[in-house]
């Protein structure tokens, strides 16, 4: 699943004269990284999931598991996306993204005045606690690892993961994934000792499952001899032979970390425990920018091996293990709990307890986020169209074609090589990286030629190609939605929908009393669902049209694209809504403990009486698939765009 997100944002008004007084006292962080749409992480502040299979509307594209055509890619070593820019580049690039107009984004429900703020000045401003489906908040409370009832075979012991050297490590994976011809590998025992033949027997079993050992003696000098037992076989279940019967099939755990996606942590966790990133599974994706905790399931590795990681690795924390029988499965989750700090807010109290009293007592309404179309100047959306429309040149122009705006240099290169020569072999020669959506398109057109662009575009893992047409159910939404709110207001009408169980039904004009805005639901275009009976069913099929669609025949030649749809609540009330107004000096103090602050016995932040700059701490609770970013928007009364902020003010990416 693009990862689009908001990083530090000045959700800001234009300025007073004492505003840029203050202004200049307030250290913000760059941005550090400026994502395209169509990467892998439509996760920012959004919590996965709608409807299973009707929708495919969960941010499934963040699952890990990679396709038979993107397998060769595996060994590639993808390039760090942190870069920083000059503040004025950047906001001048950035005039060519997207405002929140452009994607139907225009409807407050509030009638409070609103004020500024400054959304995640710190990666720790912004904290994401999944809630389970037993509606259990995740937390990283405990490091100790779990004891079998029955042991069979021991967990190894600590020197087991130091004894091997990295040289080693490498030519026994290549033989226990029989990447080369060798039929063994020869390890020589410096120490000679029974002790020190033993632990190395043990390092090779448990770091490289499917590997059988024996001890030889050559030329005077004692070998451990690694080789594989079953042949080819032994890649089928590799685990399975060691992995004791009482012992649940998967550990889970809870994972904390910071400043990093889901895709990215789980694809750093397999690299250190050398295993597949798709033995790992999860319920929802987590935002970058961001300290997030959530639990992760893996197949068949010990608890030790996990907490092993604790020593070696930055950013990320293991704990709260546990054996289970069953794997985690996207969408399982009720939703996420969020704890979130806005810097340097300008609202009065009156204005503040107004804002968040609405949030609590109305909500918001339930807009698809920003990041769910991208930052470049060709939205995710209007590659879905294409898709949609079976214009298939227009979906490889949209992806390749140059483009304005923030952008690393190399698809700079690669897009001015495509447009001058259209040649996929010239154009993938100016992309280190391969990985990306563009690159991915290109070896495609490589393999099967230019005049069968479908099959080319399938090389794409199949949840980043939904990510687009999803993104253009997500738009025709958003603008439905903010016409439906225009028309009728923040009641429910004679032919709007709502849910009984599973299937929408029509309010009738004799039931519209037992209902509220609360209940009503509009749909995401599809061949399974049915449109609102007022004016706004008309206007799904205006819109439909105009975008040369026929909205009572949604199915498409390829079924990977055919969209059934599904039903979204139009506002969203969140749960568990606190909130108190903080005064701080440091912007660099953080303004909370975390899960990890409180294992490290990190006393909490002592805060000034009277400080220069207010903060105000908000947590609240939200179901699945909808966007904090929406609730902050409501609260602010401000456009959330990347493009709008830096518009009006481009010293927050000093």
């Amino acid at each position: 699943m693009e990862t689009v997100e908001m990083n530090s944002v000045s959700l800001k008004r234009p300025r007073s004269e004492d505003d840029v007084a203050n202004a200049d006292e307030i250290k913000r962080h760059k941005i550090s990284e400026k994502s395209k749409a169509g990467n892998d992480s439509e996760q920012s502040i959004e919590t996965v999931t709608e409807q299973p299979d009707k929708s495919l509307l969960e941010d499934t594209k963040n699952e890990i598991i990679p396709n038979d055509e993107s397998e060769e890619q595996d060994d590639e070593e993808e390039e760090d996306s942190d870069e920083d820019g000059d503040p004025e580049s950047f906001a001048d690039m950035m005039k060519h993204g997207l405002t929140e107009s452009d994607v139907g984004i225009t409807k407050f429900v509030s009638s409070h005045k609103g004020f500024s703020g400054i959304l995640k000045e710190r990666y720790s401003d912004f904290v994401v606690h999944e809630i389970g489906k037993d509606g259990r908040v995740s937390h990283l409370d405990d490091f100790s690892v779990p004891v079998d009832d029955e042991v069979i075979l021991e967990d190894p012991p600590e020197e087991t993961f130091t004894v091997l050297s990295d040289e080693d490590k490498q030519r026994l994976e290549e033989l226990q994934l029989l990447k080369n011809k060798e039929t063994s590998v020869a390890i020589e025992v410096i120490e000679d000792t029974k002790e020190k033949r033993t632990v190395i027997h043990q390092a090779v079993k448990s770091l490289f499952p499917g590997l059988e050992t024996k001890t030889e003696d050559r030329d005077g000098k004692k070998y451990i001899i690694a080789y594989h037992a079953a042949g080819k076989k032994a890649l089928a279940n590799p685990r399975k032979h060691s992995w004791p019967k009482s012992r649940g099939s998967y550990c889970h755990f809870v994972l904390y970390k910071e400043n990093k996606d889901t895709m990215d942590a789980i694809n750093v966790l397999s690299k250190f425990l050398r295993v597949k990133p798709n033995i790992f599974s999860y319920m929802g994706t987590k935002d970058k920018r961001a300290i997030t905790v959530q639990e992760i399931a893996v197949l068949r590795i010990t608890a030790q091996r996990l907490a092993h990681l604790n020593k070696c690795l930055m950013n990320f924390k293991l704990g709260n293990f546990s054996y289970k029988n069953h794997p985690l499965k996207l969408g399982e989750l009720q939703g996420n709990h969020f704890t979130v700090v806005l810097r340097s807010i300008t609202g009065t109290d009156d204005q503040i307890e107004q804002a968040m009293h609405s949030l609590r007592e109305i909500g918001f309404i339930n807009y698809y986020g920003m990041q769910r179309f991208g930052t470049t100047a060709v939205p995710t959306y209007q590659i879905g169209r294409a898709i949609l429309q079976n214009n298939w040149n227009e979906v490889m122009d949209l992806i390749l074609k140059p483009r304005p705006g923030a952008e690393k240099g190399y698809l700079v290169k690669c897009r001015e090589e495509w447009a001058k020569t259209k040649d996929p072999a010239a154009a993938l020669k100016k992309l280190p990286v391969k990985r990306c959506v563009e690159g991915q398109l290109l070896r495609g057109l490589l393999k099967y030629g230019m005049k069968n662009i479908i099959s080319a575009f399938g090389i794409i893992p199949r949840n980043n190609r939904l990510m687009y047409i999803h993104s253009y159910q997500s738009y025709v939404w958003n603008n439905m939605v903010s016409k439906r709110i225009e028309e009728y207001g923040l009641r429910a009408v004679p032919g709007d929908l709502t849910l009984k169980g599973a299937t929408a039904v029509h309010i009738e004009e004799g039931d519209v009393d037992n209902y509220t805005i609360h209940d009503v639901v509009m749909p995401l275009p599809g061949f399974d669902i049915i449109y609102p009976k007022h004016k706004i069913g008309e206007a799904y099929k205006e819109m439909l049209v105009a975008d040369n669609l026929d909205i009572n025949n949604m199915r498409h030649k390829i079924r990977d694209y055919s969209l059934s749809g599904a039903y979204r609540k139009i506002i969203i009330r969140p749960q568990d809504v606190n909130w108190a107004v903080v005064a701080y000096d440091d912007p660099k103090i953080p303004l909370f403990t975390t899960d990890l602050d409180k294992l490290e016995g990190k006393p909490l932040p002592v805060l000034p009486t009277d400080g220069k700059f207010r903060a105000l701490k908000m947590e609240f609770s939200l179901p699945p698939s909808t966007y904090a970013t929406m609730a902050i928007r409501e609260v602010l009364k401000m456009d959330t765009s990347i493009k709008n902020q830096t518009q009006l003010n481009t010293t927050w990416l000093r």
